[in-house]
């Protein structure tokens, strides 16, 4: 059968979905609900494209072409559905992509890949970044500096900002730890790359948060784990979103990282209930709930049943493997 695609004809067997004939055309068309290979279920709508002939709009990851379909992928009808879409995951999506010290730093310090160095005891590869900010250390660009780092905290937000121009100089102070090499884990955030903001926790929040941080800088280490291969922050970039046009709806609480198996953890408030990781596990993560409540979990007795390997198909950072 014969179908277009953003004007290009194709020659179609229609065994395959609308989201693969795109790709083996070279046309990308994003998707969050999928990975390729793996089994999935149609939800996220971001896969979305229209059939000119019909006037449908429909999920390119999961309805398989039609003879004569004219489908189109890049409209500005399907954009402004795709975003629309986007926006509505966001306002599931509790979390900080970077920590807001390290947006705020003048200076481009990563001050949250120090203080997880620093807080590691890894002084070598703390003082090394230093290094990469200012060569001449000790001398840094701090002391002339009305902090906004501090002020723009988290843990300010609970009780004390941490204090974080004081171990700057304690760290550059240092000697005997020129040989280390600080390989930066994550790209330098580009000012046109979507960043979530948090906002402030609750009080049950805070107290929790608090309690559990043991950091010895006192640091939340409030950035994602997750941020360097999240989808849904790559195609708010891609969609120009600044910032969510609606309020956060979730009511799971944040920074609630459960321990899965070996590096690998499950912040449930940055779910978006996609379903990959229950359906591509074997009596593993599991839907709990039914509506506007149902959510995922991971049982204790199943955390057994998955691997590492599982993360890599979270579109959100979610499931993660911890880097320190």
């Amino acid at each position: 059968m014969k179908i277009t695609i953003d004007g290009k004809e194709l020659e179609v067997t229609g065994q395959q979905t609308i989201w693969q004939e795109a790709k083996a055309a070279g046309i990308a068309i994003p998707a969050m609900c999928m990975a390729e290979g793996r089994e999935h279920r149609a939800g996220c709508m971001v896969c979305v494209v229209k059939d000119k002939v019909s006037g449908r709009m429909m999920t390119s990851c999961s309805t398989k072409p039609m003879e004569g379909m004219q489908i189109e992928t890049s409209s500005e009808e399907v954009l402004t559905q795709r975003r629309l879409a986007l926006e509505l995951l966001l306002s599931d999506h509790r979390a900080d992509c970077e920590a807001p010290c390290t947006m705020v730093c003048r200076e481009g310090l990563d001050v949250e890949q120090f203080l997880a160095a620093y807080d590691a005891g890894r002084l070598a590869q703390a003082r090394a970044i230093l290094k990469r900010t200012w060569p001449d250390l000790p001398k840094v660009g701090c002391d002339e500096c009305k902090a906004p780092c501090e002020k723009a905290c988290r843990r300010g937000t609970i009780d004390k900002a941490v204090a974080i121009r004081e171990i700057i100089h304690e760290v550059a102070a240092m000697e005997g730890l020129e040989d280390e090499v600080a390989e930066s884990s994550w790209a330098r955030l580009e000012a046109d790359v979507f960043a979530a903001r948090l906002g402030r926790y609750n009080d049950k929040e805070k107290a929790r948060v608090k309690a559990a941080t043991t950091a010895k800088s006192g640091c939340l280490h409030c950035a994602c784990d997750g941020r360097e291969d999240c989808k849904l922050r790559e195609y708010a970039t891609q969609s120009a979103i600044k910032r969510p046009r609606y309020e956060v709806r979730s009511t799971l609480p944040v920074k609630d990282p459960q321990h899965v198996v070996g590096r690998m953890w499950f912040e449930p408030a940055k779910c978006i209930r996609c379903g990959l990781c229950v359906y591509n596990s074997d009596n593993g993560f599991t839907f709990v709930g039914r509506g506007f409540t149902m959510k995922i979990a991971i049982p204790e007795q199943n955390k057994a049943n998955v691997t590492e390997e599982l993360a890599s198909i979270c579109p959100t950072g979610a499931i993660y493997l911890k880097r320190y």
